[in-house]
């Protein structure tokens, strides 16, 4: 227990230390989705199933990640971390930094699209 303990700890401190210090591409995708316009709670770095998404949407059970350069070589792991969300009940929706600061627009519907 103790352990479990320690580790959501560790993890509620990264969330918040990474919410202090967002990337550029997710600062555009959160000034996209929090101007209340979804009619859902979008929240930031936030602790689910162990990991610390990027944004999630409790009501839908949806989590959206952005993803920059580093994932290109965080491929297996960013698909263990998809399958142990989704046997928790969560959706996972994955965007490319880039999507997200070059065409807001597109990145914008396709969260609507994923929010169904």
């Amino acid at each position: 227990m103790h352990r479990n303990h320690t580790r959501r700890q560790l993890l509620l401190a990264r969330a918040s230390a990474m919410r202090a210090a967002p990337t550029w591409s997710e600062q555009a995708l959160f000034r996209l989705v929090r101007a209340g316009e979804l009619g859902v709670a979008v929240r930031r770095q936030v602790v689910v199933g162990g990991f610390v998404a990027d944004f999630a949407v409790p009501a839908a059970k949806l989590v959206i990640e952005v993803d920059g350069a580093s994932h290109t070589q965080r491929g297996a792991r960013d698909a263990r971390r998809d399958r142990k969300l989704a046997r928790l009940g969560w959706r996972v929706l994955r965007l490319e930094a880039e999507l997200v600061l070059r065409q807001p627009e597109v990145a914008l519907a396709l969260v609507r699209e994923a929010l169904g």
